[in-house]
């Protein structure tokens, strides 16, 4: 196992692939154990590095994770395999805002850490399949230390991907239903918990 997160870790930084921080990942998998978390949902697999070290963290942690593109899919299938944790990871090939489940479905934690834009978006459509006392931890909020500093940056796609980040940060900072709370940890993580426990 860790010789294939090692490789994985390898590859991505081979083909600049976005995998999550180590200290990121620690914080989740320390999440996941302390506070009992058994049904995961990740938007954004890339190569599967997040989610087979989530369902790593207790033996009875179960993960569902999406991924639109085709060839970070693939890898990821051919990873959680190699890793034997095909019965504890569940990869979905469909763009996350396209994919429809079923109402009565509900997760402890969900993980979002897929495209950047979508943030607001991705958290308005999956926090109705958010358990009562579950969490949605959302990762790159500081994307690479550009947040907080648009103004000097001179590439216009990179200057509205960074708006759109300090967006969605501003709503969770007003969210009416969430507390967020923000973390300065690997590019930045929040957790956010409805505020009344139903």
């Amino acid at each position: 196992m860790k010789e294939l997160i090692l490789e994985m870790e390898d590859y991505a930084q081979e083909k600049n692939v976005p995998i999550i921080e180590k200290k990121s990942i620690a914080f989740i998998m320390k999440y996941i154990k302390d506070n009992n978390v058994k049904n995961i949902l990740e938007i954004g697999s890339a190569i599967g590095y997040s989610a087979i070290l989530m369902a790593s963290s207790t033996p009875d942690v179960f993960v569902t994770t999406i991924e639109r593109d085709e060839e970070r899919y693939m890898e990821c299938l051919k990873n959680v395999k190699k890793c034997g944790l095909d019965k504890k990871i569940n990869v979905v090939f469909q763009d996350a805002l396209d994919v429809f489940l079923s109402e009565d479905l509900k997760y402890d934690l969900i993980f979002i850490d897929a495209a950047k834009g979508q943030y607001m978006k991705y958290f308005e459509k999956y926090k109705y399949f958010l358990k009562d006392n579950g969490a949605i931890i959302t990762d790159n909020l500081k994307f690479h230390g550009y947040v907080g500093k648009k103004d000097k940056i001179e590439s216009k796609n990179l200057r509205g991907l960074v708006e759109k980040i300090e967006n969605y940060i501003e709503f969770l900072k007003d969210n009416k239903e969430f507390d967020t709370s923000f973390y300065d940890i690997g590019d930045g993580l929040s957790v956010s918990k409805w505020k009344n426990e139903k």
